[in-house]
């Protein structure tokens, strides 16, 4: 098949370009690199069946973009990721978000595209659930206003698969994970943590450190997404995508330090506004639909991310 990613220069993109091209799919990567890192595409580079073209989504040239490339099926993951930012920024976050959900989907309806995968977040749409583990028969409940935009897309794919007979599924992501998350930015806590911890800096936590969160590894996202590509696959479904376990931050702290071999002695600050105290992910339904289970537990999942980091810190 051939594959058009968004946001294939991300943390997340650029692992599923990867898992793209190992299954044998022609990819064709598209970043406006605004964060994305085209060294996160350095494998895929020495693929002659990957290509690049730096384009924005919100572009009313990813039109042109599209249709040229004609793919099969697009994987939909160029985003703004960070909840602060979408706080800080609401205008945007809905630009980036909604907007450029909405131009890759008319990009693709007018290309013929065959299935359409978009990249929701099971840790933020559904707000504060009254029951954990949740599941995708919960209430979407955004209480941010990166959660909302979320939401919003997913209601996108809804009007272009009963309009237009786009087929679509929805991955709703927990925290995920893994090699190449930026750990410079306000997001990624695990890479955060790491890398000040290789580095000898202190780390903080903000709240009492009770707050939990589903991480999934990045391996495992990519996997998702592989089994997402045909049309018949989950068509008009949301799956969850996480590991059905919660970890408190404080716990995640020290498991870190563990593997790295540093004091576990964090500081701690004020918890910030539009984060949720808990978040467990029922993944049953992704099992049942596509036959995706998660494969790498958290310590080891954690231990590959600091192999990874440690070379990138002066560690290695």
């Amino acid at each position: 098949m051939r594959i058009l990613v968004s946001g294939a220069a991300g943390f997340i993109g650029s692992t599923v370009t990867d898992r793209m091209l190992a299954d044998g799919h022609d990819v064709v990567g598209i970043d406006d690199l605004s964060t994305g890192r085209l060294e996160n595409l350095a494998q895929a580079s020495h693929d002659v069946r990957f290509s690049f073209e730096k384009v924005d989504v919100t572009a009313p040239e990813l039109v042109d973009v599209v249709g040229r490339v004609r793919p099969h099926a697009v994987l939909h993951l160029a985003a703004q990721i960070d909840v602060r930012v979408s706080i800080r920024d609401p205008l945007l976050d809905a630009r980036l978000n909604v907007l450029g959900t909405i131009n890759m989907l008319e990009a693709s309806r007018k290309a013929g595209v065959g299935k359409f995968v978009h990249t929701s977040s099971g840790g933020s749409i559904y707000g504060t659930p009254r029951h954990l583990p949740v599941d995708e028969t919960a209430p979407v409940a955004p209480e941010s206003q990166y959660a909302a935009g979320k939401a919003a897309g997913e209601l996108y794919l809804s009007v272009y698969r009963a309009t237009y007979g786009l087929a679509t599924t929805a991955l709703a992501l927990g925290n995920v994970y893994g090699p190449r998350q930026d750990p410079h930015g306000e997001a990624g806590v695990v890479a955060i943590f790491g890398t000040a911890m290789l580095e000898g800096r202190p780390t903080m936590i903000f709240g009492d450190g009770a707050t939990t969160r589903d991480y999934v590894f990045v391996g495992d996202v990519a996997d998702a997404f592989a089994r997402s590509i045909s049309a018949d696959a989950a068509n008009g479904e949301r799956l969850n995508i996480g590991t059905g376990t919660q970890t408190a931050v404080r716990e995640l702290h020290s498991r870190i330090a563990g593997i790295i071999g540093v004091a576990d002695t964090p500081e701690f600050a004020l918890s910030r506004p539009g984060e949720l105290q808990r978040i467990e992910l029922d993944v049953s339904k992704a099992q049942r639909l596509v036959g995706w289970r998660p494969q790498v537990d958290l310590d080891g999942g954690l231990g590959r991310t600091v192999d990874w980091l440690r070379p990138r810190v002066g560690t290695g």
